[in-house]
Parts: structure tokens; C-alpha cells; sequence
């Protein structure tokens, strides 16, 4: 493995043991056995390897969170796939709570780096897409104004659980919860058409 391997692997794991906000190049290059200049060599900045790590991590927390190989048959509604997804989501977050931790320091991060906030979204906009796509069955190549509007929905519900499960984890809300209450507004609106 080359030193631009080791240091993604490197980033990731003080990413998961320190954070975004306090991992340093010196402790990247120390995980890594590298040099402290092939950070800037390989990738341009601390920032822009932290964002790639991070941003492949959460890629890969997004596939295990979507992956539907546990469900039982192709006879499964898309409702239940919904609330089996949402459960692995919300099981993700005690497992994988650093990298949650890891993720939301990177989104104040973006309030003063235009690079990781180009970053984040372009992360976002794929993740709309992809959960529109995977949990509906709705076009991810041409998105429709709907396809972005559901993702858009899934997406918010994603950091917003993200937030109650690291806040308050005895209280956030189970996925059969969030199902009742997302039936529970569907009624309204379908109410108001």
C-alpha cells in the first residue's frame, strides 16, 4: 500500500478515534508511517484529505444503511423496506457514533471553507438521488423534481435523527416512530390536496 492509501486510511481512523476538529496532520502522517509532507503531496491540505475520508465513509455508512440483503423476500413493500432502512440508520448510530460526531463537525467546518462545503454538497445532492433511487425506485440518472424532493426528505430526516441520537439517545426515535409519524403527515397533506 502506497502512502496516499495509508493516508486514507490513516484519516479515517482519527477521524473515528479523534474527530474532525482535532485531528492534525501530525497525527494523520503518525497512523499513517508517513512522512508529514505526503499529506500535502497526495492531497493538497489536511482539510481536503480529512473531507475525502470523511466524505468515503459516509458513502460507506449510506450503502450499509440502504443495503437490503437482511429482507426477508422480493415480496417486501417499499413501506417496509422504508422502516427496515430506517432501522439500520438508526442502528448505524450507536455503531458508527464517531463517524455521526465526525460528520457534523465537518458541516460547521463549512461555514468558513467554501472547499468542504462545495464538498458536503455535492455529497448531499448524490445522496438525494441515491435515496430517492434505492428506497422508491425513483430515477437517480434524470432526476425529477420529485426524485430531489423525496431524497430531499430522507436526507433531512438522516440529520436530523443524527442530531437526537447523539443528543438525547434514550429518547430519539425508533423507526417504527418515525413511520407513524411520517404516515401521520402524509394524511394531512394528502388532506389539504
Amino acid at each position: 500500500m502506497g502512502h496516499r492509501e495509508q493516508l486514507m486510511t490513516a484519516a479515517k481512523r482519527c477521524l473515528e478515534e479523534r474527530g474532525y476538529a482535532r485531528t492534525t496532520s501530525r497525527d494523520i502522517a503518525a497512523a499513517a508511517g508517513a512522512p508529514l509532507g505526503t499529506i500535502n503531496y497526495h492531497y493538497g491540505s489536511k482539510e481536503a484529505l480529512l473531507n475525502q475520508a470523511l466524505l468515503e465513509s459516509l458513502r460507506q455508512w449510506g450503502d450499509r444503511a440502504l443495503d437490503s440483503s437482511d429482507e426477508p423476500d422480493a415480496t417486501t413493500t417499499p413501506g417496509e423496506r422504508i422502516v427496515a432502512m430506517w432501522a439500520r440508520m438508526i442502528d448505524s448510530q450507536l455503531t458508527e457514533r464517531q463517524l455521526m460526531v465526525a460528520s457534523v463537525e465537518a458541516m460547521a467546518q463549512a461555514e468558513r471553507s467554501p472547499e468542504i462545503r462545495r464538498q458536503l454538497a455535492d455529497a448531499l445532492e448524490w445522496s438525494r438521488s441515491s435515496l430517492a433511487a434505492d428506497l422508491h425506485g425513483l430515477d437517480d440518472i434524470e432526476p425529477s423534481e420529485e426524485t430531489r424532493a423525496v431524497g430531499s426528505v430522507h436526507s433531512a430526516l438522516v440529520a436530523g435523527l443524527t442530531q437526537q441520537w447523539l443528543v438525547d439517545p434514550e429518547r430519539a426515535p425508533s423507526a417504527r416512530e418515525v413511520a407513524i409519524g411520517l404516515r401521520a403527515i402524509a394524511r394531512d397533506l394528502e388532506g389539504d390536496a
